[in-house]
């Protein structure tokens, strides 16, 4: 580093105007023009204007190259027509890596213009594009607003183990392993823990994967996602969790607001305004869509696909949310650790949180009785003794209690817009692919 110059971080640069300063970055793109070139400079946030000309530029332009690592000397010069309001002028380059050869998908364009396989396969490339970057620049600051919500509502972070010796969930999709000869699985969720936490701190959340070994291709499934779950005790309605989570969104929503408007305008994103979310049963939703769009009801125990989308369309219309919660599922599609409604046993009281037509969000009271837990085990043909540390929380005091799990993978394509969910997954795990 030349003496006296100060390195710099990008934000800094505009208190910087008039000035000599360095900076580090990576050659992003050089545009050549007749006797001087424009340099955009990938720093970790920012891509930056620079500007090389023979009268000021003591180095050959030929001597960076895109994708290069390069430490830069330049002056700091206000210019109105740069969207940061100044630009650089450059004087020295300190070239500190090459690439040993040229990228295979153009990156530096407006958008990676090829097939969702090759943006997948050459991944930790067509990641340095700038609206690539900008998804999980997003999915930062949604989690950081998820996290803010919870402290500020005097929860307690957690990490639970992804080895586990029966599946929370339940059925078939859950992956095995060979645990040094006893058999193991990954985790489903973090159901059991983040309850037996509730004992503990009474109010948990941890943000985290969760692995589910479905074997469906869709866009809207991945073997591997990330979870965010909490749990909160002495809860008198579960109708308190869904609040908690209204609180959650609106948190992520503010914190993009304030420190992503950069990222937001890059992606041409408006936030839906959330004031409060309606809900609406279960069975009532079935019969509103059936009777508003002529359709026949052949599943009372979930929604079909299709069905998500037209419930949207009827709330967006009736409420101007983008959002639904709705509640009270079939007891039968809930698992076994979902409390029953007291008034009717058929149904629980649980909920999903539906996003502009997809299930963002599963929930709900759980039981915290331990004959009441024992007796719906063995009604569903379970053996309570192969959950012997998990019903510990119920034989020795649980308070009522309740939670979700929300998929930051699925909530972040939703508020983007993509029709995939591996748009907005890093490096996504299906049936497919386990590289890069």
């Amino acid at each position: 580093m030349e003496k006296n110059i100060r390195e710099v971080e990008a934000n800094e640069l505009v208190n910087h105007i008039g000035e000599i300063i360095q900076i580090h970055g990576s050659i992003y793109k050089v545009r050549k023009m007749s006797g001087f070139a424009f340099v955009l400079l990938r720093t970790k946030r920012e891509v930056i204007q620079c500007v090389y000309s023979a009268e000021i530029s003591n180095f050959g332009i030929d001597e960076i190259v895109e994708e290069s690592s390069v430490l830069v000397t330049a002056k700091v010069v206000a210019e109105e027509r740069s969207k940061f309001g100044y630009e650089l002028q450059m004087i020295s380059v300190e070239v500190l890596s090459i690439p040993a050869m040229e990228s295979p998908i153009v990156v530096n364009n407006k958008i990676v213009d090829t097939s969702i396989e090759n943006l997948l396969d050459y991944r930790p490339v067509t990641l340095r594009n700038e609206k690539e970057r900008a998804i999980f620049k997003i999915q930062e600051g949604i989690c950081r607003g998820f996290r803010r919500c919870m402290e500020k509502n005097n929860f307690t972070e957690i990490h639970t183990p992804k080895i586990v010796s029966e599946g929370a969930e339940g059925g078939a999709n859950i992956f095995s392993l060979n645990y040094f000869g006893k058999d193991a699985y990954l985790a489903q969720s973090p159901q059991f823990y983040k309850q037996t936490m509730v004992g503990v701190f009474e109010r948990v959340y941890e943000i985290a994967p969760v692995f589910r070994a479905e074997k469906h291709d869709t866009a809207r499934h991945l073997n591997e996602y990330t979870g965010v779950d909490f749990e909160m005790g002495f809860i008198s309605d579960f109708s308190e969790i869904m609040e908690m989570e209204t609180q959650m969104i609106q948190s992520a929503f503010a914190e993009l607001d304030v420190n992503y408007k950069r990222e937001l305008e890059l992606l041409k994103i408006e936030l839906p305004m959330i004031e409060e979310i309606p809900r609406i049963r279960f069975k009532e939703a079935k019969e509103l869509i059936a009777r508003t769009y002529n359709r026949e009801i052949k599943d009372w125990e979930d929604f079909e696909p299709e069905e998500e989308k037209l419930l949207y369309e009827i709330m967006k219309k009736k409420t101007g949310s983008e959002f639904v919660f709705v509640t009270h599922y079939p007891t039968k599609k809930r698992p076994f650790y979902a409390m029953e409604n007291p008034e009717n046993r058929e149904e629980t009281l649980s909920f999903d949180l539906l996003f502009r037509g997809l299930e963002i969000t599963t929930g709900g009271q759980r039981i915290h009785n331990y004959e009441e837990q024992i007796k719906k085990m063995e009604e569903r043909g379970m053996n309570p003794a192969a959950f012997e540390s998990y019903l510990m929380i119920h034989k020795y005091g649980m308070p009522p209690h309740g939670g979700l799990g929300l998929g930051l993978e699925r909530f972040t394509a939703q508020l983007l817009g993509f029709s995939n969910v591996r748009y907005a997954t890093l490096f996504p795990r299906d049936i497919h692919r386990v590289t890069p």
